[in-house]
């Protein structure tokens, strides 16, 4: 094929800016721990001495955060007066914590997986899994800290109102599984907005139900507790509402799971199922968000299901299709898509 050099600069040029993005990941990170995002946000417009002070950090250090910041398009700078400053939008991604689209959390779960190259590079070569729990810890905290804003924004207001009759269910006083629970960024959600409602999370990693344990206690819950079981083996029955929080794709075994789901609800219970937001084929998710969960995907969530049992392998843009087969041969016999946001797709199943 003859090299066309109007498309070799073009690529050459996107490359140049997935170098720059690569780059900044470990300074949001900084920015984030250091509260760079957040003082900034706070103060209005700042030169890089002031935020310095406000931030009891190195100037010098400062000043080159921010220039590379400003290149980036993550804060503005004002030439005439050298001070620094952040949009209403740039607040809302880097530094509101409270906000639904803040960010900063995905690139603490990106640093993990360059700690953990080597690992997925063995598994590609031997077809063999790599556990969630191997992986560096930055991950586990770096998950939290991006579902959480979504979960925050989302769950009590929208998500699971659009499920048939939980939210009645929940304020009267039901029993709930949130499964996969992770360091229970949802199950607290859940166990604060209806404390009349009995909450266990369940968690294959141990550390993982550990952190979860402690967050409990510190947020002074009492309607909650946390045991260590896969999705399989979790114990009880007579669940109204069982949840799982974007971890059905990373299970080896998510028709069992669902399969347990299913009988360890009541006959009217419910099960929300939130996994990423993808299309069904391979050509629709070619777009920016399909970019990003592939390539978590490919380090997380193939390799964690493939060190399972089964290993299905669903990976993170399985789709409402795939997703709904494996639901209903879980033996659940109702489904629906209950409503999408840019990121996640919402499905209910029943009995």
């Amino acid at each position: 094929m003859e090299l066309n050099e109007e498309k070799l600069h073009a690529l050459l040029g996107q490359v140049v800016t997935e170098m720059g993005a690569a780059a900044n990941g470990p300074l949001i990170t900084i920015g984030d721990k250091l509260g760079l995002y957040t003082t900034l946000s706070e103060s209005g417009m700042l030169t890089s001495s002031e935020l310095a002070e406000k931030t009891n950090t190195a100037e010098r250090y400062v000043r080159e955060w921010l220039s590379a910041q400003a290149a980036s398009g993550y804060v503005e700078y004002n030439p005439e007066s050298k001070q620094f400053f952040m949009t209403p939008e740039q607040t809302m991604v880097f530094g509101n914590r409270k906000s639904p689209v803040f960010m900063t959390g995905a690139f603490f779960a990106i640093s993990s997986v360059y700690h953990d190259e080597h690992k997925i590079e063995e598994a590609f070569k031997t077809g063999e899994g790599v556990s969630w729990g191997d992986h560096n810890s930055c991950l586990f905290c770096g998950t939290e800290k991006f579902f959480s804003p979504s979960y925050e924004g989302n769950l009590i207001a929208n998500w699971i109102p659009s499920m048939e009759g939980v939210v009645a269910k929940l304020e009267t006083g039901a029993k709930v599984a949130d499964v996969g629970c992770g360091h229970a960024a949802s199950t607290i959600i859940m166990a604060k907005a209806f404390p009349n409602s009995t909450f266990i999370g369940f968690d294959f990693h141990a550390a993982s139900i550990e952190q979860a344990k402690e967050r409990a206690t510190a947020a002074g819950l009492t309607n909650v507790s946390f045991e260590v079981a896969t999705a399989k083996d979790f114990p009880g029955t007579e669940y109204d509402f069982i949840t799982f929080f974007d971890c059905l794709h990373d299970m080896g075994d998510p028709v069992g799971a669902c399969a347990h789901a299913k009988a360890a609800l009541k006959p009217d219970g419910t099960c929300m199922i939130v996994e990423p937001f993808a299309k069904d084929s391979l050509e629709e998710n070619l777009n920016p968000v399909g970019r990003a969960f592939y390539a978590f995907s490919t380090m997380l969530c193939t390799p964690c299901s493939l060190n399972q049992e089964v290993g299905l392998a669903l990976g993170a843009q399985a789709g409402e299709k795939q997703l709904k087969d494996v639901i209903l041969t879980g033996g659940f016999t109702k489904f629906r898509r209950a409503m999408e946001t840019p990121f996640n797709l919402i499905l209910e199943a029943r009995p």
